[in-house]
């Protein structure tokens, strides 16, 4: 029954395809973005960037793309002393989670697009939290997504249901799920304009997309891509 969605959209080749996957669904999504005092800020660029693709390249999909929201949240890396916010290497803490978590992040963004639901009249945020391939962050397992949607829809006394379309599914098939969405022209998308690199790097151009390739983000995109092509063929 719900038609109206609001995407965290980092500019990212998760919440890219989690955009596909909501203007596949609803009638009319829009876009949410957080400036959070990330490294990696090249996303708040490529983001806009995408957005203009796929508005040009998908008008089935555009003619439902709304409007964008950019939320500053610069004081949440203020407060976080973490490989994201900072530019500290990328290392495992003692506490066993790696120093790329960002205390919160999640917990804030969903609430915030929780308030501009509101405010906007939609009824459902989609997220693309994973549980599969999630670093080992707490704030993207389906437990705590779920008692956030309990929360927001409490405490505003509104409706919400959180979609995390990623949720039970490793980077091979979120390739997989992206083809399926959108075929060869939006994989070519997703390679070519989104940004997945936690240190920013725009300036190395691989198979799958841009990236320095050793951070655990590259990584994890680089296998994901490997597999599915393999698997592909």
């Amino acid at each position: 029954m719900n038609k109206k969605a609001l995407v965290l959209f980092s500019g990212g080749q998760d919440s890219t395809t989690c955009l596909a996957w909501a203007l596949s669904r609803y009638d009319y999504v829009e876009t949410i973005g957080f400036d959070y005092g990330q490294r990696h800020n090249i996303e708040l660029e490529v983001r806009l960037k995408t957005i203009q693709e796929i508005r040009e390249k998908f008008p089935e999909w555009g003619s439902k793309l709304g409007n964008d929201h950019l939320i500053d949240l610069s004081v949440l890396g203020e407060i976080s002393d973490t490989a994201l916010t900072s530019d500290a290497e990328i290392a495992m803490t003692a506490s066993g989670l790696p120093n790329t978590f960002v205390p919160g992040r999640n917990l804030m963004f969903l609430t915030f697009a929780g308030a501009v639901a509101y405010r906007r009249g939609l009824q459902v945020l989609v997220g693309g939290m994973c549980e599969t391939d999630f670093s080992g962050y707490p704030d993207c397992r389906d437990d705590t997504i779920k008692a956030t949607q309990v929360s927001l829809s409490l405490g505003m006394a509104y409706r919400i249901t959180i979609e995390t379309p990623l949720m039970w599914i490793n980077k091979m098939q979120t390739w997989e799920l992206a083809k399926s969405l959108g075929g060869k022209r939006f994989i070519d998308l997703v390679i070519e304009d989104t940004h997945t690199c936690y240190v920013g790097d725009r300036a190395h151009r691989h198979d799958w997309g841009y990236g320095c390739s050793n951070c655990p983000a590259c990584d994890l995109r680089r296998r994901g891509y490997e597999s599915w092509r393999a698997k592909d063929r």
